[in-house]
């Protein structure tokens, strides 16, 4: 299944779908869902990162349990914007997660997700390091997916 533009991913869905974004970390999979109005990006859970056969497989339970009808993956852009080595792993990891689930995806720039997010728990939540790294990459996913929403509000809303 090609990418999407995540204004022509979000004109796909059916009314009261909703959106799951990912951060495809390194051992664990953050997931946020949106709300059924494509207003709001929450943390749902974090999802330890193995065979793909067996993410797909969970990430479809979680699709058909909350009615979402497409994917929001992070795209790790290089700092300067270039589209790097990891940029292609995770493009390619999107494109067969999109296959096996059978839902659309696009990808959004995750430049600095994790580090908004860890300055965030540090200077506000006061989190400890054992319980940060417990949320981090949820809320990451939360954070990538709300900047794919506010990206896409068609302009009739605005």
């Amino acid at each position: 299944m090609p990418l999407f533009n995540i204004c022509d991913l979000r004109a796909a869905l059916r009314a009261h779908q909703r959106l799951l974004g990912l951060d495809p970390g390194k051992k664990t999979i953050g997931i946020a869902l949106s709300d059924v109005g494509l207003m709001l990006a929450s943390p749902h859970m974090g999802l330890k990162r193995g065979k793909l056969s067996v993410v797909a497989a969970e990430i479809s339970r979680i699709a058909r349990a909350q009615d979402v009808g497409g994917l929001v993956v992070g795209l790790p852009l290089s700092l300067d914007g270039s589209f790097g080595p990891a940029a292609q792993a995770a493009r390619d990891w999107t494109l067969n997660l999109s296959d096996m689930t059978g839902l659309p995806a696009a990808m959004w720039d995750e430049r600095l997700s994790s580090s908004a997010v860890n300055r965030f728990l540090i200077s506000e939540a006061d989190m400890t390091r054992q319980r940060r790294g417990e949320v981090v990459d949820q809320m990451a996913a939360a954070y990538i997916l709300q900047a794919a929403l506010d990206a896409s509000i068609p302009q009739e809303q605005v």
